[in-house]
């Protein structure tokens, strides 16, 4: 009875841990907000800047799993290729050594006034920011108090002979303890869980630094099996950023073995901290990881030669479907928002490009540009509904007030890009019944329906690039072009119904030229309304 107690505690402690570990992330992540979104999208070629930003992005949202996850995402969408991948990946082991580096204060006997002054804040404050530093503040507190219930549950096995047998088995059988460290970080799916178990058991006095170490090197190859899961069904780039993770972390195992049995790692802690094996554990895990990333990031190119080996051969050729939005950016959901932005730019672009080419086949009568016009328009419908899914899953997310607003506008702007499509598929129609019915038109009508073209084609491209920048200036201007939008189509609508009068074109000319004329001027419409859903979210 007494050890189910034992373990019920322990698993109680772990519970409030990682729970904890996970609000203080989340409000981390949140006070973050559009500022983690930058620092992700300023990687570069640079490998050591890839490094840094995978360190400070992993030890913001307090997980080198997700931040792992989000990178299979970033690859499988495109945005990154595999030389970035692994230095994010890099960076991402070094920053998750922050968790086990707060971890080794011993902070449990004030824990409860961070959790107390930390649930008032996100009680009472009115204001997200605030109510954000709270959720950092209570998470922080929750951290201790598991670890607190965790080394006291820990406490009484340590009179137990058969836990120190266990223990003494593992000290004294490295590859035991660096199973047992890969088994226990594949469960809980945390590095940083499996080192707040060690640090609890520790600060209990049950394990020394010599037992701990083969347990430190096994939790950095548990940990790749998170990022292995989230690769199942991704293009092999995807695939290959997960391997490239694993071969990091089991490379970095290997080389670190023959120091492992040397001692000369156990004693190079305990020298920087003596009688501390909390803290000692703590630097160790930095140490291995920093140590295995400068030893593996000059090998970044022949580390993507074997996983290239591993796995031969490139990704076909980009599909109709979404590029930027991937499920599993949803783990950090600020970052999701800006991917949802990019691919309802990419759709807005492909719409502008479906007038473009609707226009071309009416003025050349070319049956291969209508085609064109519906294979694009197959496009804009698939993108259109992918971003309508993700943007239901999205908004399930914890988002902020104003995320929130921009997920909800996003929804009728992509409805309006949509019907921009809709309105090109409909030209390309009229310019099929031109071509059956070889219809010839004059040089005044060609001329009419190319200046409302232009105008109609300016308030789109104004629309999309207040979209794209959040510009107020140009969306405003979206307004002044639209009333000039309509003025052109009552005006040329008078003018060839004249022309109608005077015989110089037939009935059936003329009523392609008028749903003409209003398709351009509908898509003008939906070019506003995408332009005021800038303003109202600005």
């Amino acid at each position: 009875m007494e050890s189910l107690m034992v373990i019920i505690k322990l698993l109680g402690g772990l519970g409030l841990f990682i729970y904890g570990m996970k609000i203080m992330g989340d409000g981390l992540e949140n006070a973050a907000g559009d500022g983690l979104k930058s620092i992700l999208e300023k990687v570069t070629k640079n490998p050591i800047i890839a490094v840094i930003v995978g360190a400070i992005v992993t030890a913001v949202i307090q997980s080198s799993s997700a931040t792992t996850v989000m990178v299979v995402g970033f690859v499988n969408a495109g945005l990154m290729n595999l030389a970035q991948a692994a230095g994010i990946i890099m960076g991402a082991n070094i920053g998750t050594t922050i968790t086990a580096q707060l971890v080794a204060f011993k902070l449990d006997q004030i824990a409860p006034l961070f959790v107390f002054v930390g649930a008032l804040m996100v009680m009472f404050s009115k204001k997200k920011k605030r109510k954000d530093v709270g959720n950092i503040i209570l998470g922080f507190g929750i951290l201790f108090v598991g670890m607190g219930q965790m080394s006291a549950a820990m406490k009484p096995l340590t009179q137990l002979p058969i836990f120190n047998e266990i223990i003494g088995t593992v000290g004294g059988h490295w590859y035991l303890g660096i199973i047992a460290g890969a088994i226990i970080t594949a469960v809980l799916q945390s590095s940083s869980a499996t080192t707040g178990i060690l640090v609890a058991l520790a600060t209990a006095g049950a394990i020394d630094i010599k037992a701990a170490l083969p347990i430190v090197f096994g939790c950095n190859i548990g940990t790749c099996i998170t990022a292995m899961l989230a690769s199942i069904g991704t293009t092999k780039t995807a695939r290959k950023a997960a391997i490239l993770h694993l071969i990091f972390n089991l490379g970095g195992t290997i080389i670190f073995i023959p120091v492992l049995l040397s001692g000369i790692l156990g004693e190079a802690v305990s020298v920087i901290s003596p009688g501390d094996v909390s803290r000692q554990i703590a630097n160790a895990h930095t140490v291995f990881n920093v140590v295995n990333t400068a030893i593996m990031l000059p090998l970044t190119g022949l580390l993507i030669k074997t996983v290239n080996m591993i796995i031969p051969g490139d990704d076909e050729d980009e599909k109709a479907g979404p590029k930027y939005i991937d499920d599993r950016l949803l783990e950090t959901p600020v970052i999701a928002a800006g991917q949802v932005a990019k691919e309802t730019l990419r759709m807005a672009n492909k719409a502008k490009k479906g007038l473009a080419l609707s226009l071309e086949a009416f003025e050349n009568n070319d049956e291969n540009l209508i085609q064109k016009v519906y294979e694009n328009e197959n496009i804009i419908n698939t993108l259109n509904e992918a971003i309508t899914n993700y943007l239901i899953k999205l908004s399930k997310c914890e988002l902020s007030d104003k995320e929130q607003s921009i997920v909800a506008a996003t929804f009728h702007i992509i409805n309006d890009i949509e019907r921009i499509g809709d309105h090109a598929e409909n030209i390309a129609d009229l310019t099929l019944q031109k071509i059956n019915k070889k219809l010839e038109y004059s040089e005044d009508a060609i001329k009419q329906i190319k200046n409302m073209y232009q105008k109609t084609s300016e308030s789109l491209e104004m629309a999309i690039n207040s979209y794209a920048n959040k510009d107020i200036d140009k969306a405003k201007e979206v307004n002044t072009i639209e009333i000039e939008v309509d003025k052109m189509q009552k005006k040329y609508r008078d003018l060839h119904i004249k022309r109608l009068y005077d015989g110089t074109c037939n009935a059936y000319a003329g009523a392609i030229f008028l749903d003409l004329l209003s398709n351009l001027e509908r898509i003008s419409d939906h070019s506003m309304n995408i332009a005021e859903s800038v303003i109202d979210n600005s």
